[in-house]
């Protein structure tokens, strides 16, 4: 699912890709081009890093959301606390089929928003 991910984040919005840690180079930001805010991170890690008991490594993705929406996003399966990044602005989302695509576009859809110069509230 990660390949779809970044093909629809590659396809729908006008960003900054970057691999900017040597020593992860599974890793993948993406930001806006004019203000340079991170809206997306794309990671591989160990599930038990996650704290789910389970072998191997999944991909997943961070995105910012809006505080208040949080704790009932991480109240659905595949829908963590932030890897490390503020808990209380980001969320971690499993990319291996435990979450919706559609769901997992409407969560980036979101971040992008809500880390954009221009503001839209709804």
């Amino acid at each position: 699912m990660r390949d779809e991910i970044e093909k629809y984040i590659n396809e729908n919005y006008d960003t900054l890709q970057e691999y900017p840690w040597n020593e992860h180079p599974n890793y993948t930001t993406f930001k806006h081009k004019d203000n340079k805010k991170w809206f997306a991170l794309i990671m591989d890690v160990p599930f038990e890093k996650l704290k789910i008991d389970k072998e191997g490594i999944v991909n997943v993705i961070n995105l910012k959301n809006i505080p208040e929406m949080i704790g009932g996003l991480r109240n659905e399966k595949g829908i963590l606390p932030a890897y490390h990044m503020n808990k209380e602005h980001w969320i971690t989302v499993l990319l291996d089929g435990t979450v919706l695509k559609e769901k997992i576009c409407e969560l980036i859809n979101i971040s992008y928003e809500l880390t954009s110069k221009r503001l839209i509230i709804i």
